[in-house]
């Protein structure tokens, strides 16, 4: 599949380090450090493939493509996640707004934000940084 190997078996990086030598500089800034890639500029923003998206910090299973959806926006958007067990969500009140922060339950990376501006059924748009996912291709 990768750089990582999926499951409990895989041992996570613990410190910075660490996660700077598995990462690169961008997925480090974004995963760890929670910031945010430019609109229009990632991998993902208008892929249209079949397949499922992992966290790229640790290879859990985030999202799948049959519930991505082109939001205008410029990042990949999806209504739902495909395995819920695997993300969290959490308030975030930086840079003076109210928000709800998406991170991986496994590795704890950031990975974007949910809004409820998104098409149905479920009404939610999860905003979510390309350098934060990786691609697998359906077989």
């Amino acid at each position: 599949m990768g750089r990582y190997r999926v499951g409990m078996e895989t041992k996570l990086p613990t410190t910075d380090e660490e996660w700077r030598r598995r990462l690169t500089p961008e997925q480090f800034e974004v995963l760890r450090k929670k910031g945010t890639e430019r609109a229009f500029t990632g991998r993902y923003w208008n892929k249209h493939d079949d397949g499922v998206y992992r966290c790229a910090g640790c290879g859990a299973v985030l999202f799948e493509s049959d519930t991505k959806f082109d939001s205008g926006t410029g990042w990949p958007s999806f209504t739902e996640p495909g395995n819920r067990e695997n993300v969290d969500l959490h308030r975030d009140t930086s840079y003076g707004m109210i928000r709800t922060e998406v991170t991986c339950r496994r590795c704890g990376g950031h990975l974007g934000h949910v809004f409820d501006d998104g098409p149905g059924p479920t009404g939610d748009r999860y905003c979510i940084n390309s350098c934060a996912l990786d691609f697998e291709p359906r077989s």
